[in-house]
């Protein structure tokens, strides 16, 4: 049986205050999640509920306070070498064009400058930025700017990719391009995903599982939904067959109550 790309179990993560270590803040509780190796899973949750730290574990930036970490079978120690991962804020370096960007990571680990060029230009051509490569971050647009970011991530080829709302910021027209492009681009090598949004329909028209958490603090996994829709998809047409209207108002079920008591709490805390 082939191992998960990504395994945690049990996992907890908990924030001591340094002016007040009695001060404790649990953020996720005792969860239990995997990936599978060419599986795109998304998790869904309201905000503050833990979804960042879970990808922060998984990506090796953050060791949990109880639980395990493995990836493709071996104890995660350290930086997750075998993932790439988009964030949602900018990433982009500003004094590097947009092939400079994208060739960084290859120079990083000594691939030699032509071809660290010849494979940059190839990831930006199929982004879509093949004849914007000399421009500079400031001189595209936001989703130019995400096109690089994911041109990026994916040419050191990872076998994990994670994704922190990569497109939240974006218009909706926008948005469902840059869907889109990420899907195809999936189905062409099956990497391992890891998504996190808080948009639903994203979720569901990109995944092929959605994973419920609960409102924070010691946030778990509350539901897991199988997505079922055939495959190749268009993020914007599947939005209106019977079957996604179904799978959203079932994890919708699990999600609005979750969603209200996180907005609950903001409040409290404003």
């Amino acid at each position: 049986m082939t191992s998960a790309a990504i395994d945690l179990q049990g996992v907890s993560c908990t924030f001591i205050s340094k002016d007040d270590p009695g001060q404790r803040y649990t953020a996720v509780r005792d969860v239990t999640l995997t990936v599978g190796a060419g599986e795109f899973v998304s998790v869904v949750g309201p905000t503050g509920c833990g979804k960042s730290t879970l990808l922060n574990v998984a990506a090796g930036l953050l060791s949990p306070s109880t639980g395990t970490v493995k990836v493709f079978g071996e104890p995660l120690a350290g930086i997750n070498t075998r993932a790439g991962y988009m964030f949602q804020t900018e990433s982009l370096m500003p004094w590097r064009t947009a092939l400079g960007n994208v060739m960084a990571g290859l120079s990083f680990r000594g691939v030699a400058e032509a071809d660290a060029r010849a494979q940059a230009e190839e990831w930006l051509r199929r982004v879509g930025l093949g004849g914007f490569g000399d421009r500079y971050p400031h001189q595209m647009s936001g989703g130019m700017r995400k096109r690089a970011s994911l041109a990026q991530t994916l040419v050191l080829d990872p076998d994990i990719i994670l994704m922190d709302e990569p497109f939240s910021a974006l218009d909706i027209q926008t948005r469902q391009l840059m869907e889109n492009e990420v899907l195809d681009l999936w189905a062409a090598k099956k990497k391992a995903v890891l998504f996190i949004t808080h948009d639903l329909d994203e979720a569901i028209a990109m995944s092929d599982r959605v994973v419920v958490l609960s409102a924070g603090p010691a946030s778990h996994p509350i539901g897991e939904f199988s997505i079922d829709i055939p495959r190749p998809r268009d993020v914007a047409e599947i939005k209106t067959t019977a079957r996604f209207i179904e799978l959203h108002a079932a994890i919708w079920a699990v999600m609005r109550e979750e969603v209200l008591k996180g907005y609950q709490q903001q409040l409290k805390a404003a």
